[in-house]
């Protein structure tokens, strides 16, 4: 195994998945790859993974599956990255599922995938009865439970060891489709974004070129773009640890079983970690102490002296002691919140992806970063804003080796997400002179008002999320008012509902008049999201419980 110093400048420019497990072979040898803590679960070399992959890739292929669409559904565990890769490196497709849709949607998914076979965990095996119970109303399918893996992996070996060159004969180019990936859906029905080899290798060896990373944990759910260039694929090309937490229960104590270098995670997720801080040094009597040591840090940073693992040891500590950064995209991150950590010597890169784009389009770097920017654009694509207004401001589009093939079996939503060769990103943003990419809004979600101005909810959420007892907000418009609805924290803050009103009247003070909340909505229950921790604002104002005007 070669010693690799930190950073790492020599990234290469791997163009298949199939080259991205070989430089991880030969280059993280013993190192841990792909282990959750399980009981009985034995960590695992980048040596002993690579050999795993080639021998289900020869499974599958022996089995006659190749160039097939194969589906992957369960928690984020070894086996479903083994399975992601070995469907992926023998040039048949993989189609990761979201476990958390609802039978009906999944059912819907594999029907319009067409896929040849599904591997499944123990977990999901009452969906996976349920498909069988639909009959002809799905395609033909082979069901693979992951919980029998290693016996498919064991098959595998037993045909290399006879002979077999079935995985040796497949030709896997850059442009061999790769993945199938159903977007979330977060206004409405999902579609299939194509991936190739070169889309996916090309992203993550331009994502690793511009951020360095050591050691990491999993924990975003592994059916998600984000969670394979930040970490899946990142951990082949670092060829450092990288550790999996099946659930989001775990995160915490496995934090500090493995003690990450970095983490990846979407803002809720972060503004949850910064919330949880104040609040814990609120209930210890300790806030004031948090509020010095961050003029200190502050201060003492301006001048070169850096001591904020010193002063905010017991926040280092309560996350397992070696946290340095978190790589965060998905939606608006609070500027402030960014600040924050940071002072306290945890790291926010922030950066900026879309399905499409494998994700990653745009990120900060490790030294060169500006706060509330997603950074600037990878090498391995170009950003363009088009049709700006006077501020800039306009729809972000991207070209680059690492955009889409297409939509699955959409020929008209593919030719409509397409502008010649630009991807049209459907985000709103604007480029400083530097380069730097500044995200204001979603299109989509755009709230046009009667005089022609455009008001992006984004902007208006991240500012009302600022306010302490906040947990959730979102804004959208209802007939000609501007709404802004609220999911409090009433157990911590039992005064929240009598403060809103005065403070969103403070909030309309400080905007303009064309922002101005004109109708607040308070809800018992959270927000229903996709697993990337996004709302679902085709759902807005549904299960709202009550309303008042401001």
């Amino acid at each position: 195994m070669k010693n690799r110093p930190y950073p790492y400048y020599d990234i290469p420019d791997v163009d298949t998945l199939r080259g991205l497990i070989r430089y991880g072979e030969e280059n993280g040898g013993e190192h841990t790859i792909f282990y959750t803590g399980r009981q009985n679960d034995e960590p695992m070399s980048f040596i002993e993974a690579a050999k795993k992959i080639r021998a289900l890739g020869t499974f599958l292929l022996e089995r006659g599956y190749a160039g097939r669409n194969i589906a992957l559904l369960g928690e984020n565990s070894t086996e479903w990255c083994l399975a992601y890769f070995g469907v992926t490196n023998s040039g048949n497709v993989a189609v990761p599922l979201d476990k958390e849709l609802p039978q009906k949607d999944l059912a819907e998914l594999v029907r319009r995938c067409d896929c040849a076979a599904l591997f499944y965990s123990e977990r999901l095996r009452s969906t996976v009865e349920c498909f069988r119970s639909l009959g002809d109303a799905l395609p033909p399918i082979t069901f693979f439970p992951l919980a029998e893996l290693e016996a498919d992996i064991a098959e595998g070996e037993r045909l290399l060891a006879e002979g077999s060159t079935a995985f040796d004969r497949v030709d896997v180019q850059p442009d061999t489709l790769a993945c199938i990936v159903y977007t979330s859906g977060t206004s409405g029905k999902s579609k299939g974004v194509m991936l190739t080899h070169g889309n996916l290798a090309s992203d993550v060896a331009a994502t690793c070129k511009c951020v360095t990373a050591r050691n990491t944990q999993i924990f975003l759910p592994m059916n998600h773009t984000f969670s394979w260039a930040s970490a899946m694929f990142a951990a082949f090309l670092y060829s450092v640890d990288a550790h999996i937490s099946p659930n989001m229960k775990r995160v915490v104590k496995d934090l500090n079983r493995n003690k990450p270098q970095n983490i990846s995670a979407v803002p809720l997720m972060v503004e949850m970690l910064h919330k949880g801080i104040w609040q814990n040094a609120r209930n210890q009597g300790k806030e004031g102490d948090l509020k010095r040591a961050l003029t200190v840090s502050r201060a003492l940073m301006k001048v070169g002296i850096d001591l904020r693992k010193h002063l905010f040891h017991l926040v280092h500590n309560s996350l397992g002691g070696n946290l340095e950064m978190i790589i965060c995209g998905g939606a608006a991150l609070d500027e402030k919140l960014q600040r924050d950590l940071y002072d306290m010597g945890i790291n926010v890169i922030n950066g900026y992806g879309i399905t499409e784009c494998s994700p990653v389009v745009a990120v900060n770097r490790n030294e060169h970063f500006r706060f509330g920017s997603v950074g600037q654009p990878l090498p391995c694509n170009r950003i363009k804003i088009y049709d700006p207004d006077e501020n800039g401001i306009g729809e972000i589009y991207v070209s680059g080796s690492n955009v889409m093939k297409g939509y699955y079996k959409d020929p008209e939503a593919t030719a409509e997400a397409f502008d010649g060769e630009w991807f049209k990103t459907g985000d709103y943003g604007r480029l400083d002179g530097d380069g730097f990419l500044y995200i204001t809004g979603r299109k989509k979600n755009l709230i046009i008002l009667a005089n022609g101005k455009n008001v992006s909810p984004e902007e208006l959420e991240e500012k009302l999320g600022r306010i302490e007892y906040v947990k959730e907000v979102a804004v959208y418009e209802e007939g000609r008012d501007i709404t802004a609805e609220f999911y409090l924290d009433e157990e911590a803050y039992p005064d929240a509902q009598t403060r809103l009103t005065e403070d969103v009247k403070l909030f309309n003070k400080q905007m303009p008049l064309s922002k101005n909340i004109h109708k607040i909505r308070l809800r018992s229950l959270p927000f229903e999201k996709t697993t990337t921790m996004k709302i679902k604002r085709y759902l807005l104002n549904a299960k709202s419980t009550s309303s008042a005007n401001k």
